[in-house]
């Protein structure tokens, strides 16, 4: 049997490699602590339940859910845009909900990229932006994010033949895996590039509310990308639910942007599924016009949770800075281990427990880094670390 040539380099996967090597440690009698997935542990608030929960009982909802019937959520999408930024965005022409901000990001290259065509991605950078653009047949270039530059881009490193062929650019901060932030100079700096060169500029969002400098005066430090290209004249940004409102497994985010990328979009989306159940949806709506304070709590707790181990790291001699952004710690490893995140990564589940995400994983520029989520309470941060401390010394 003989498969499509895009498949190849999707065969490739440093986190299914892990998946392989905590199931031989919790084989082996091993307690498994898993910082490697950035899947929050916290629950989903009880309004938003509620929401999905009345739902269920209305037979109204248990069919197929088309585009008009969405209208609701996003209107909804379209008011916390504005209230958050003061954006204003057509919930007709500018919004369109999706399964997670990741069937975004891997569908919209099919809507820009012909094959050949390059896509410009960060590197490190989240691993669905790069499937998005095996599938479509497209090119990467990659742009490496060095501690130097604090983990932004240099666009003028970029060659020009290579800028000639590339159609479409992925931003996304605050930054999966190294925490960065970006000012909002680097994203007028980002668009003015894009519009220069005719390149699409999507920035995938979904740490907008994890961020812990500047809560106090209610200033994000964390700019929309359409505070920069203020037309929407070449841009999309991606949201989920998944981090601010705990709602990982219901799958529902949406993309906000310029009129013509959001109708292309869509004509992909036609074709490969609905939208999501109303019922979901309904719940979304709870989430983003409800109450926020939940949203409040678990960035308190994650920063929480971030102090904990970050103290505890630097007690055992591992110094790593600290992150103002994310539900992660991008920590690089001691000198005798940098040639290999892998077989750190291996080694330390194996005779540890502990499960922590190499950076290679991310990219060729994540390699000499790992990536800890944040995902457990503090006593097991603590103990996690003192296993880690075991392992090392």
């Amino acid at each position: 049997m003989q498969f499509a040539k895009r498949l190849q380099p999707l065969q490739s996967n440093v986190f299914a490699d892990m998946d392989v090597a905590k199931t031989a440690a919790l084989s082996a009698g091993r307690e498994l602590i898993d910082l490697s997935l950035g899947s929050s542990d916290l629950p989903t608030e009880p309004h938003v339940i509620d929401a999905i929960a009345q739902s269920l009982h209305d037979p109204s909802t248990h069919g197929y859910l088309l585009f008009h019937g969405t209208q609701a959520f996003r209107k909804a999408a379209a008011n916390w845009y504005e209230q958050k930024f003061g954006i204003s965005v057509n919930p007709e022409t500018e919004v369109l909900p999706l399964i997670g901000s990741q069937e975004g990001t891997a569908h919209l290259p099919l809507a820009i990229l012909n094959p050949g065509d390059y896509a410009l991605l960060l590197d490190p950078g989240y691993p669905s932006h790069m499937g998005g653009v095996y599938l479509a047949s497209g090119q990467i270039y990659s742009m490496p994010l060095l501690s130097e530059n604090n983990f932004l881009p240099v666009f003028g490193d970029i060659p020009s033949e290579i800028i000639a062929k590339s159609k479409m650019m992925v931003l996304s901060y605050p930054h999966n895996p190294t925490t960065a932030i970006a000012p909002l100079a680097f994203f007028q700096e980002a668009v003015a590039f894009c519009q220069k060169h005719n390149i699409v500029l999507v920035h995938d969002f979904p740490y907008v509310d994890l961020v812990f400098e500047g809560r106090e005066q209610k200033t994000s430090l964390a700019p929309s990308i359409f505070q920069a290209d203020t037309e929407k004249s070449i841009s999309i940004e991606f949201f989920t639910l998944s981090k601010s409102y705990n709602m990982g497994g219901f799958r529902i985010g949406y993309a906000i942007g310029n009129p013509e990328l959001i109708r292309a979009l869509r004509q992909v989306k036609a074709a490969v599924d609905f939208n999501q159940y109303q019922g979901i949806l309904n719940g979304a709506i709870a989430a983003l016009t409800g109450s926020q304070v939940g949203v409040d709590a678990a960035v308190n707790l994650f920063q929480q949770r971030r102090d904990t181990f970050i103290t505890a790291l630097n007690h055992i001699g591992w110094e790593v800075p600290t992150p103002t952004a994310t539900m992660y710690i991008w920590a690089k490893l001691p000198p005798i281990w940098n040639h290999s995140s892998v077989d750190f990564c291996t080694k330390l589940v194996k005779e540890t427990g502990v499960a922590v995400s190499p950076g290679s994983g991310f990219g060729k520029s994540g390699e000499g880094y790992v990536r800890f989520a944040l995902v457990h309470n503090p006593s097991i941060l603590k103990t996690a670390v003192e296993r880690i401390a075991e392992f090392l010394y």
